[in-house]
C-alpha cells in the first residue's frame, strides 16, 4: 500500500471542547489564522478534513471540523502549503534534527525540538542543553549542510 509523499507540517493539536457542537479550542496553535478559517483543510492525524466553523475565544482559535476528531490529534497541512520564509527566517520542523555546535567546533548534541518561550523561543537538544533562539547565541543557520553553529558560553 503506498501512502502520499506529500510531507505534513503540525500546525496544532485538537484540544479541550467547546460548547456541545463538536467545537474544540486548537493547542500548540500556528501563528497563521488563515489555517483556522472556514473551508481550509487540514490533515487530522493524516486524513483531511474541512473547517466547517472558525471563531476565537480567549485570543484561542475555536474550530468545528466536518467529522470528528479525538482529543489530542495532531492537525497538519501539506509542507508545500506552507509560504517561504524570509531570509534568515526558519520553521521550527527546519530546525528539530539539526547538529548544534559552538564556534570552534564543540559539539553540543541535536535539536530535539523548538520550544515556545517566554521572550523567545528555545532550542531544545537531546544532550539537555537549551538555548535561546535569538541573534546574539545564534550566529548561523545551515540547513544544507544540517548544522548550527552558536556563540561561545552559551551552552555553559
Amino acid at each position: 500500500m503506498s501512502r502520499s509523499s506529500t510531507e505534513l507540517v503540525s500546525v496544532g493539536r485538537v484540544g479541550k471542547p467547546h460548547g456541545l457542537d463538536g467545537s474544540f479550542f486548537v493547542e500548540r496553535a500556528s501563528e497563521d489564522p488563515a489555517r483556522f478559517e472556514a473551508g481550509a483543510v487540514l490533515h487530522v492525524n493524516g486524513e483531511p478534513a474541512r473547517v466547517e466553523s472558525s471563531k476565537r475565544s480567549g485570543g484561542r482559535p475555536v474550530i468545528r471540523l466536518d467529522r470528528k476528531a479525538e482529543r489530542g490529534s495532531e492537525l497538519a497541512v501539506p509542507r508545500e502549503s506552507l509560504p517561504p520564509t524570509g531570509e534568515d527566517e526558519y520553521y521550527a520542523f527546519q530546525l528539530v534534527g539539526l547538529e548544534v555546535e559552538e564556534e570552534g567546533g564543540r559539539s553540543l548534541g541535536r535539536v530535539a525540538q523548538v520550544a515556545p518561550g517566554v521572550a523567545n523561543d528555545v532550542l531544545e537538544l537531546d544532550s539537555g542543553v537549551a538555548l535561546p533562539l535569538v541573534e546574539a547565541c545564534v550566529r548561523k543557520v545551515d540547513l544544507d549542510l544540517g548544522r548550527i553553529v552558536v556563540a561561545a558560553g552559551f551552552a555553559g
